[in-house]
């Protein structure tokens, strides 16, 4: 017994070692065209089963050549589990072409398939891997795998080269898929000293002074309210700090005042800031001959904007300049509010450029000062210690007196040349957002409603309702109404205010609602009708980003139900007041009976927009009892 105890024990010590062995042979990284068959036979991510692809590794070595250019090599593999990770086939690497700043060389691309248990190889054709410009400073090289299909893996190389040394590569090791393992090497210098900006939540698998990786990444999935993937992303950013020999020391942690000074000496924005305009002394007079400076403003914010077209590009720096983009009438985003920041200079208006990061482009380091964190320029107007006017007239439905919601909760940094001041301005809305919707509905005994809706929307409201009804037509526009509720009719729809950027957009709405559910004796209705506002966006139970609504806001449903002759109210929900613990949200129902008519008021108002991940689960809990209590019904009861 003993003797088979042993045998046992020694088999059972042997497999071990034999799995643990198993396990250690499949390398982290491998060498390009070098492929497990066991890879090419697996079917889903093992940490995240509904994948539709994997990236097996990704590898970043960065070094340096006796000229101390910068060299990047790039390694990626992906499994392709099935047709919607496909898109993963279809590749852009994209860097800095203008001044041969950055240039990118042996590409290397290819597909790998098991066919019948055999080992097919298909490679790019180099005459496939296109470049393309697409401005003055940026190119890209496209190209598609062939041959791509379920259980593909494709992988692909590169060497991107930077010719300063300022410019060392950013690793992210998240991406929109899960990630086996992802490495960066350096071999830096010793002369060079170089500070780690890192946003890293998991534990490394290899973490030295040259080496950093992390085994079994999550994918980065899109989160209602989330700012930019880029802010979310696990990453280690690199800064220059300083160049130390033993005869020679420069220290290379910029300040915003150099930002500043390299800003307005680069011929692409500092260069373009008093280039004329055709025709621009017709706009400037005619703005001169108005009273007030509100009154300037808002006359050359939309001259501007309603005579330039936005080519779609966000950029910081100019690329045909003001004077051709204007000419044209297209230009990038800096271009357009270069314009119009020249033209409310001369109008007499204290208009200072101001560089921001858009909310997809990702928020400003404060610590970090470098230009390239900013995707584009607009107009700073203060106006006094706590107010100013942000204008961007490269988007057709900004409004002068609203700052642009994509820069809320950032950093701008205004360039004023004139008062050598380069600041950054933290960019909030201090004031909330208000919508208010009036329903004044009769519900009649054969449980139809037929009413009237009025909803009068402000500010950021106002501004997203304008472009949906704009972009999707009147008819789309109805449909969004309903929210989805098949019961819901729309039979008519006036907008007014439109065009008047200082007044609220109001929408006038005759509606008919069949209340399904209802019989001969009993009528059953949600009064939660045109609150889209009070919507659950939050049905997960986990959060993996903060939450940034943007800005605070104050909601309110006011409705007023008159009750058929002949019915009685037979349940109706209570009043209640639920708020968060630290009363940043605030809900409210009030639900009355008077006259023959039943009152309700829903009302949801925020104190704050930013709320961060570790507090999800009582910010969870909040939104579902609100649903909760969005969707009880009032019962009437044939008297």
């Amino acid at each position: 017994m003993m003797t088979k105890f042993f045998t046992l024990l020694i088999a059972g010590f042997f497999c071990f070692i034999a799995n643990a062995r198993a396990q250690t042979a499949t390398p982290a990284t491998q060498p390009y065209g070098k492929v497990d068959k066991s890879d090419l036979e697996m079917t889903s991510c093992d940490f995240e089963k509904d994948a539709n692809a994997e990236v097996l590794f990704a590898a970043g070595s960065v070094y340096f050549d006796q000229e101390y250019n910068i060299a990047f090599e790039h390694h990626v593999r992906i499994k392709v589990f099935n047709d919607n990770g496909k898109d993963k086939a279809n590749i852009k690497l994209r860097y800095r072409a203008g001044n041969r700043l950055e240039y990118i060389s042996g590409i290397q691309a290819e597909t790998i398939n098991l066919n019948n248990g055999s080992v097919v190889i298909t490679k790019v054709d180099k005459k496939q891997i296109l470049s393309q410009r697409i401005n003055k400073l940026y190119s890209e090289f496209v190209f598609s795998f062939p041959d791509v299909k379920p259980g593909s893996i494709i992988e692909y190389k590169y060497v991107l080269t930077a010719a300063s040394i300022v410019d060392f590569p950013d690793w992210y090791f998240q991406t929109d898929i899960p990630t086996r393992y992802s490495e960066i090497k350096t071999d830096i210098p010793s002369i060079l000293y170089y500070k780690n900006l890192i946003m890293v939540n998991q534990p490394y698998v290899k973490n030295t002074a040259d080496i950093k990786a992390i085994a079994n990444v999550p994918s980065l999935r899109n989160e209602p309210h989330m700012s930019s993937r880029k802010d979310n992303t696990e990453r280690i950013l690199f800064e220059l700090t300083s160049v130390n020999t033993t005869s020679f020391h420069q220290n290379f942690s910029d300040t915003w005042q150099k930002v500043g000074t390299e800003v307005l000496n680069d011929e692409d924005f500092g260069g373009q800031l008093k280039r004329k305009v055709a025709g621009e002394d017709d706009i400037i007079n005619k703005a001169k001959s108005l009273p007030t400076t509100d009154q300037k403003i808002a006359f050359v914010f939309n001259e501007v904007k309603n005579t330039m077209k936005w080519d779609e590009e966000d950029d910081a720096y100019t690329n045909d300049g003001t004077t051709e983009a204007w000419n044209k009438k297209v230009g990038n985003s800096t271009e357009i509010n270069l314009i119009l920041n020249h033209l409310l200079q001369k109008a007499g208006v204290n208009s200072i450029p101001m560089l921001v990061s858009t909310r997809v482009n990702g928020k400003i380091n404060p610590a970090y000062p470098n230009g390239y964190q900013f995707n584009k320029a607009i107009a700073y107007v203060p106006v006094d210690s706590a107010s100013y006017y942000l204008l961007d007239a490269s988007d057709k439905y900004n409004i002068y007196n609203e700052i642009p919601e994509d820069m809320l909760n950032g950093f701008g940094f205004y360039i004023d040349k004139a008062n050598e001041k380069y600041e950054l301005l933290f960019i909030q809305k201090t004031a909330p957002v208000r919508e208010v919707t009036l329903i004044t509905a009769e519900i009649k005994p054969d449980g139809k409603m037929t009413g009237t809706a009025d909803i009068s929307s402000l500010s950021y409201n106002r501004i997203e309702t304008a472009r949906q009804y704009k972009t999707d037509g009147e008819e789309k526009f109805i449909k969004s109404l309903t929210n989805g509720d098949n019961n819901l009719k729309i039979s008519a729809l006036k907008m007014t205010n439109m065009e008047v950027d200082t007044l609220p957009l109001m929408q006038h709405i005759d509606f008919n609602f069949d209340l399904t559910g209802s019989d001969e004796n009993y009528i059953y209705f949600k009064p939660n009708l045109f609150s889209s506002a009070f919507d659950n966006d939050f049905l997960s139970e986990h959060r993996f980003t903060d939450i940034d609504f943007g800005y605070m806001s104050a909601d309110a449903v006011n409705g007023v139900y008159k009750i058929p002759v002949g019915y009685k109210a037979d349940a109706l929900p209570k009043s209640v007041s639920m708020a968060m613990s630290d009363n940043s949200i605030l809900f409210k129902r009030m639900v009355a009976e008077q006259d023959g008519s039943i009152f309700v008021r829903y009302s949801l108002s925020f104190k704050k927009s930013l709320f961060f991940k570790e507090n999800y689960e009582e910010f969870h809990s909040f939104f579902k009892k609100m649903n909760e209590m969005m969707n009880e019904q009032i019962v009437l009861k044939k008297a």
